[in-house]
């Protein structure tokens, strides 16, 4: 499995809940690695346009894995770059990968948003056998994701608006918590994810 660096932090507590769960990590901007891989993880904890700026010389490896059907989880900054794209520091274009915007948390509320908070589930998914509406998980950001189809969101948060927390669309995952910092049930979520690589 390889998780993506592409200048972002936050890599060694991804990798390693991964590996806790039973992966084989590699942590990689090889596009050779990313072809050779099982899955990818985009991890992040950053601004999108210089993870835009960074991932551009393998966003044609990580496509071409996405329409192999490779399984592919976006964590944090990596959901919000599988956006079409994003209204941080300007309008800037995403990978595409689902349509829909990343547009800023109201301000209304305390950005970003730092801390626990409920998943609140809309429908059964693969990544959350085990795993208990209303269970408390860990975020970090201040934008949020706003796809066209609603078919995609797998669960949501209430933080001064009820955004998508998880995404999933074939083999695309996603995540705008971070599991690797969400103990039990983060944990859960990761463990999930190496189970559908593995099928």
């Amino acid at each position: 499995m390889a998780v993506v660096n592409y200048g972002v932090g936050n890599l060694r507590s991804i990798r390693k809940g991964l590996e806790k769960s039973g992966a084989a990590v590699q942590v990689t901007h090889s596009p050779k690695q990313l072809r050779s891989s099982d899955a990818i993880v985009l991890p992040g904890v950053g601004a999108f346009a210089p993870a835009v700026k960074n991932m551009a010389p393998i966003a044609d490896v990580v496509a071409e894995a996405m329409n192999d059907g490779k399984p592919i989880l976006g964590v944090c900054l990596g959901l919000q770059l599988l956006f079409t794209r994003s209204s941080e520091g300007g309008s800037i274009n995403g990978l595409d990968f689902i349509s829909g915007e990343v547009v800023k948390l109201p301000e209304t509320v305390k950005i970003p948003q730092m801390g626990w908070n409920t998943l609140n589930i809309v429908q059964s998914h693969p990544l959350l056998e085990g795993v208990k509406d209303g269970s408390y998980v860990y975020f970090v950001h201040s934008y949020y994701p706003q796809p066209i189809d609603s078919n995609v969101v797998v669960a949501t948060t209430e933080y001064g608006v009820t955004f998508p927390s998880m995404v999933a669309k074939k083999n695309l995952f996603a995540t705008q918590f971070h599991p690797e910092k969400s103990s039990k049930t983060g944990l859960a979520i990761l463990k999930n994810f190496v189970r559908v690589v593995k099928r």
